[in-house]
């Protein structure tokens, strides 16, 4: 069964701009479809992260994957493993600078609340650099648990 996921990508360590297509070569060959999605790239300002840390550069992506092949937990796990293969750090502070992020989004309609994995991602709504390219791929969206679309939710938090 296809089911459409939206990843966010971002970066701020080394190289931002390779991390990212890197990251999208890596969704490339997890999608059923070899089209991915992209949103224009954004530099944004980190949010809670350490002091210094250097500008991000962000984007979504959207796949089409298997359900059955890659349900969300799977999916989770290969995202993570690609991430850890471009030089994050398994064991990391929190917010802590990195060369490759990829957060699921959204995964179709569906609500997962796991340890470890909350989908739709729980703050996705409000955070400018997750809402801005979303905004470029799919501005009617409406995320579960949301009763805005993306782009009404990114004129409501314009700096978030």
């Amino acid at each position: 069964m296809l089911t459409q996921v939206g990843i966010a990508l971002g970066s701020n360590l080394g190289d931002r701009s390779a991390q990212l297509n890197a990251g999208i070569a890596f969704l490339r060959t997890l999608s059923v479809i070899s089209e991915v999605r992209e949103s224009p790239r954004i530099k944004t300002t980190p949010v809670d992260c350490p002091p210094g840390s250097d500008e991000f550069l962000n984007s979504v992506a959207e796949i089409d994957v298997d359900s059955i092949a890659h349900p969300p937990r799977k999916l989770l796990e290969l995202l993570q493993e690609f991430e850890g293969s471009r030089g994050r750090a398994l064991v990391r502070d929190v917010n802590a600078p990195r060369p490759l992020d990829l957060d699921i989004i959204y995964y179709g309609d569906q609500v997962v609340r796991e340890p470890f994995l909350l989908i739709p991602h729980p703050r996705a709504h409000l955070r400018h650099f997750v809402l801005e390219p979303l905004s470029r791929l799919r501005p009617d969206l409406i995320l579960p648990g949301q009763t805005k679309t993306v782009m009404e939710l990114l004129r409501s938090n314009p700096s978030s």
